[in-house]
């Protein structure tokens, strides 16, 4: 099983429009290397879906249905998207100040790439940050 950051800012999309829409269609990625990581992303894995912008903070855990396929949002042949849905909300959201104060972290893909909209992490970087959330 992989990792996986997902960013979206909450005025356009938040964890509670996911969880109303049940499956979230991840589309307008225009980054090749985020889309180089949808097009890694497999069924199962676990995805923290964080708030950008507004609130910067990871608010919950996602989970990839379906894999990479054609982004339906253009032509380009280029870009692709992938299915989520929401499983849990986390019972403490987990701040970006909280993520770069914590050492253990200090190699986190959203910290030393923060523009990056979908980046991998390591499982023991997921296994901290939902530690700091259920703290």
């Amino acid at each position: 099983m992989n990792y996986w950051l997902v960013k979206s800012e909450p005025f356009k999309y938040s964890w509670d429009d996911f969880v109303k829409q049940g499956t979230g269609m991840w589309d307008g990625v225009r980054n090749f290397q985020a889309r180089n990581n949808l097009r890694a992303m497999q069924v199962n894995d676990l995805v923290l879906f964080y708030h950008s912008n507004e609130g910067m903070e990871v608010v919950g855990i996602a989970k990839v249905v379906k894999e990479a396929y054609q982004d339906p949002t253009t032509e380009d042949k280029n870009w692709v998207v992938v299915d989520l849905v929401p499983v849990e909300k986390l019972p403490k959201t987990v701040t970006l100040k909280q993520m770069k104060s914590d050492e253990r972290l200090k190699d986190l893909s959203l910290i030393k790439q923060s523009r990056l909209s979908v980046t991998h992490i390591k499982p023991e970087e997921f296994d901290i940050i939902l530690g700091l959330a259920h703290e």
